[in-house]
């Protein structure tokens, strides 16, 4: 696992290599991926390997195939760990970097259950296939690459989420908001550019926004201001706003608290840190000044979409979740990239209804995303959720939590059958996208020990769940 979390597999433009071929994901993601079949080839797997785009480790025989879908890339690493995010550094009994948790340590729990079994002797009435994906953080091609040359799995798990069981997730959406800004002639405050966020589906921890004027008496006000907002409205002590000169313009800089985007409230927004305090300000563009006043009136520090519209709400899933990953601008527009969960209930034009009602009065467009992930629902009852429930139970001594629906998108959308099945522990933070990742090793023990009794129980000899998948 050292190993492989040391490898930076964050999703880079296609490469070619005269030794590999076409790398679609980019160097990282492909070292990475060959890193994991090399390893498996060397321990007596069969493993296969789709144009690059994406492969599986597998053992066992048999019609049914039993999958096990996880992902070897990684969301960028961000700023402010307390170990470099690529060391797998070891402290404490826990293991740091990106990826440890989100998914590179669940996929070598599951590899490892996988080994146990067939060095035990174990001959499952299925093909046991641990199936590797490589763009799982951003569009999924790999996958859909994957899935139309290769037989999709009857049934199994994706080792991407929480523990005992999903039985639901939300819808998906990523969209973009857009506002052009007119021309002004008029002197005074300018908003040269603004920049903030590393993904959509991660909480913004850093932004930037560089102004410019020529009455030094405005800058002077600006650093004042920023003193007084620093004391009076940042609570977090790991958040933080910074003023200083750049040249004959001046930066202003907010840093917030990454969190996973299915999860905003739990981290601090630092593009909703900058615009807050930019909307102090009377900009020469009324075009700014009329979009900063649609963001904090419309979404702020706001994570479910109320203020926006589109708060919804079912009893299953809860309410929709909100998150701003992302802002770019120049003098001329405004973008905000914007990652939504709705609930299991809803659907997406519902949402994009909504949000057009209230972005339209400031002239302010959408601009739908190309990839929408819709809702997944199975019963409490279905059998597989009923097995892994019980496994789980029968591992931990944990009789009651209980299926849950995340907000999460896993690869149990790519295909029917599938349903995500751990690593995170009832009670344990969400640490994925965040900085500061880890997993306990105690804990990644257990979930291989989880996942190997699941392996056994969905594919023992005369299981009736084999014979009716």
């Amino acid at each position: 696992m050292q190993s492989l979390v040391a490898i930076k597999s964050v999703e880079q433009p296609p490469e070619e290599s005269d030794k590999d071929g076409l790398m679609p994901f980019g160097k990282g993601v492909h070292e990475a991926f060959k890193y994991m079949l090399g390893k498996a080839a060397a321990d007596g797997f069969t493993i296969r390997n789709i144009d690059n785009y994406g492969g599986h480790i597998e053992f066992g025989s048999g019609e049914k195939i039993m999958g096990i879908l996880g992902h070897l890339d990684v969301v960028p690493e961000g700023e402010g760990w307390a170990f470099p995010p690529y060391d797998a550094v070891i402290s404490e009994g826990k293991m740091y970097g990106r990826g440890t948790a989100d998914d590179k340590g669940p996929v070598v729990a599951a590899y490892y259950a996988m080994k146990a079994l067939r060095d035990a002797g174990f001959e499952p009435e299925a093909r046991v296939r641990l199936i590797l994906g490589l763009d799982e953080e951003t569009h999924w091609q790999g996958m859909e690459y994957y899935l139309s040359n290769e037989e999709a799995p009857d049934f199994g798990f994706t080792p991407d989420a929480e523990f005992p069981a999903i039985h639901g997730e939300k819808g998906i959406l990523t969209f973009e908001l857009a506002k052009k800004f007119g021309k002004s002639s008029n002197a005074g405050l300018e908003l040269r550019s603004l920049a903030g966020g590393n993904a959509p589906n991660m909480v913004a921890d850093w932004a930037r926004a560089v102004v410019r004027s020529d009455d030094a008496s405005i800058y002077n006000r600006i650093k004042e201001e920023a003193a007084r907002y620093k004391a009076e409205n940042i609570e977090d002590s790991a958040a933080g706003l910074y003023v200083k000169g750049v040249g004959k313009s001046l930066e202003i800089r907010t840093k917030g608290v990454s969190a996973h985007g299915a999860t905003p409230e739990k981290g601090v927004n630092a593009i909703a840190i900058l615009l807050d305090f930019l909307a102090r300000f009377n900009f020469v563009n009324e075009d700014v000044n009329e979009f900063l006043s649609f963001y904090n009136k419309h979404i702020g520090f706001e994570t479910t979409g109320e203020k926006l519209g589109c708060g919804f709400y079912d009893e299953p899933s809860g309410r929709l979740s909100l998150n701003v990953g992302m802002i770019a601008a120049d003098k001329d527009a405004v973008t905000l990239t914007i990652n939504v969960r709705y609930p299991v209930t809803s659907a997406s034009e519902a949402v994009y209804d909504a949000v057009a009602a209230t972005a339209t009065a400031y002239d302010i467009g959408i601009v739908k995303g190309s990839k929408e992930q819709a809702p997944i629902y199975i019963p409490v009852d279905d059998t597989l959720i009923k097995t892994l429930q019980d496994v789980y139970c029968d591992r931990t001594g944990d009789t009651d939590s209980k299926p849950l629906v995340i907000g999460g998108g896993t690869y149990a959308r790519a295909c029917t059958g599938i349903v995500a099945y751990g690593a995170i522990f009832p009670g344990d933070p969400e640490l994925a996208h965040q900085v500061n990742e880890h997993i306990e090793i105690d804990k990644l023990l257990k979930a291989a020990e989880i996942y190997a009794d699941a392996i056994y129980r969905l594919t023992m000899k005369n299981d009736e769940r084999i014979m009716n998948a």
